[in-house]
C-alpha cells in the first residue's frame, strides 16, 4: 500500500508549493500541520473533485480515496480567497461544486483544471481576477523586511489574515522542517542544533504535535502513509 507525493517549490509570489500524488490500496493518512491554504484537485474512477483546503494547527487522520490521483497548490501565508477569509478555515475545508472533468467553479467563474505544471498560470489568473488576494504588510513581514507598523498592528494583521499567529507558523514549519532533515538520515542530535530546539525531547513533542511521527519512525520510513513529502515512498 502507497502513497506517493512529489512537492517542488514555485517561483510566484503567491504560491507556497505544488504537489502531486497518487493512492494505491491506502484508506487512510497522517495529516500534517501546516500554515497554508490549498486548493486541491483529484480524480478517481473517472470523476473529477476540487476542494479548498485550510491551514491546519495539528495531526490527525484523514480518509484517502483509493485509486485517486492529486494535484495541489499550497498558496502562501498571508494570501487569501476573496470569498473566504483564511481564519474560517483554520482546521477545516470544503470540497467545490459543479466539477467536471476539465473546469471547476470558484467565486463565481469557471477556471480550467490545472496540470502540476500550469499551477502558476491558474494562480497567475485567478490574482488578476480578484479571486486571490493577499496583505501586502503580511508579505512583506514573510519576507524579512522591516514592518512599517507597530509590533501590535503587525500580530493583528498577521493573524487577520492568516488565522494563526506568527509564532504558530514558525513551529509548524519549523517541524514540517525536522522532519524532512530526519527522514533524509539527518541525526536527531543535528536536527536539534540546526533548527534551535532547545533540546531533543523539544524536538520530539514539536514532531508529535505537527507531525504525528516520532524521530525514529521518519528516520526508518514506518507509521504508514503521510500527507508529506519525505523524498521517498512511504509504505503502510
Amino acid at each position: 500500500m502507497e502513497l506517493r507525493f512529489t512537492t517542488r517549490a514555485s517561483d510566484s509570489a503567491w504560491v507556497d508549493t505544488v504537489w502531486t500524488c497518487a493512492s494505491d490500496r491506502v484508506a487512510e493518512m497522517t495529516s500534517v500541520a501546516t500554515p497554508c491554504w490549498g486548493l486541491v484537485f483529484w480524480q478517481r474512477d473517472g470523476r473529477a473533485y476540487a476542494s479548498v483546503s485550510g491551514p491546519e494547527t495539528g495531526t490527525g487522520t484523514a480518509p484517502v480515496p483509493e485509486g485517486a490521483t492529486f494535484v495541489g497548490i499550497e498558496f502562501a501565508v498571508g494570501t487569501a480567497l476573496r470569498i473566504v477569509p483564511t481564519p474560517a478555515l483554520v482546521n477545516r475545508g470544503a470540497e467545490l461544486p459543479d466539477v467536471t472533468r476539465h473546469t471547476f467553479r470558484l467565486d463565481g467563474a469557471r477556471w480550467e483544471t490545472p496540470g502540476p505544471d500550469d499551477a502558476e498560470a491558474l494562480v497567475d489568473r485567478l490574482v488578476r481576477a480578484g479571486a486571490v488576494v493577499r496583505d501586502p504588510l503580511v508579505a512583506e513581514v514573510r519576507r524579512g523586511d522591516p514592518p512599517y507598523a507597530s509590533p501590535r498592528t503587525v500580530e493583528r494583521r498577521f493573524r487577520a489574515a492568516t488565522g494563526l499567529t506568527q509564532g504558530a507558523v514558525r513551529q509548524i514549519e519549523r517541524a514540517r522542517e525536522a522532519a524532512a532533515l530526519l527522514a533524509a538520515g539527518i541525526p536527531v542530535a543535528e536536527a536539534v542544533v540546526r533548527l534551535a530546539y532547545v533540546d531533543e525531547p523539544h524536538l520530539a513533542r514539536a514532531l508529535r504535535r505537527y507531525v504525528g511521527r516520532t524521530a525514529r519512525q521518519l528516520r526508518a520510513g514506518d507509521g504508514g502513509a503521510i500527507a508529506l513529502d519525505l523524498g521517498q515512498r512511504v509504505t503502510s
